[in-house]
C-alpha cells in the first residue's frame, strides 16, 4: 500500500482517481492546488504524487520544478495528470523532472499500471535520501553503507 497525494483543480477527475487508487489497495487524498499540496507536503510525505500540470495560480509544472529544486522533495515521484494533450506537454513534464505523464480522462487500470510501475521502481530504494547523501553516492565520493546485519534473538 502506498500514500499518494493527488493535486487537481478538477475536483470530479480528482475525486475519481482517488477513488480507483483506494480501489487499487492505496492510502489517496486529493487537494485543489498547488499550494495547498505544498502546505499538505510540509506535514507528510507521501510515497507518490499525481500532479495535475495545469492549475490556475501556481501550475503543475511549477510546483514540480520546486519539489526538483528540494532537498527534501526532490526525490518524490511525481506523475503529471493532466487533460493537454500536445507531445509538447508530455516533454515539458518530463524535462521538468516527472517520472510519467497520464492524460485526462483517464483509463482506470492504465492509472492503476503506471502508478504500480512507479512504484515498482522505487521498491528497493529508500523513500528518501539526504541530497547531501544521494550527491555523494552519485559522484562516487560514499558509496551506500549496507543495512547492518539483523540479530534474531
Amino acid at each position: 500500500m502506498a500514500h499518494i497525494l493527488i493535486a487537481d483543480d478538477d475536483e470530479l477527475i480528482a475525486e475519481l482517481a482517488s477513488q480507483v487508487l483506494i480501489d487499487a489497495g492505496h492510502a489517496c487524498g486529493w487537494v485543489t492546488s498547488a499550494d495547498a499540496a505544498w502546505r499538505l507536503l510540509a506535514r507528510k510525505r507521501p510515497d507518490l504524487m499525481l500532479l495535475d500540470q495545469d492549475m490556475p495560480g501556481t501550475s503543475g509544472v511549477t510546483m514540480l520544478r520546486k519539489l526538483r529544486c528540494s532537498p527534501d522533495f526532490y526525490d518524490l515521484p511525481v506523475i503529471m495528470f493532466t487533460s493537454m494533450n500536445g507531445a509538447q506537454d508530455e516533454e515539458q513534464a518530463i524535462y521538468a523532472g516527472a517520472q510519467d505523464f497520464i492524460r485526462k480522462p483517464f483509463d482506470p487500470r492504465g492509472l492503476t499500471s503506471r502508478v504500480q510501475r512507479v512504484l515498482a521502481k522505487r521498491s528497493d530504494k529508500p523513500k528518501h535520501t539526504e541530497l547531501k547523501t544521494h550527491l555523494a553516492q552519485s559522484a562516487g565520493i560514499v558509496r551506500e553503507v549496507p543495512a547492518a546485519p539483523r540479530r534474531f534473538v
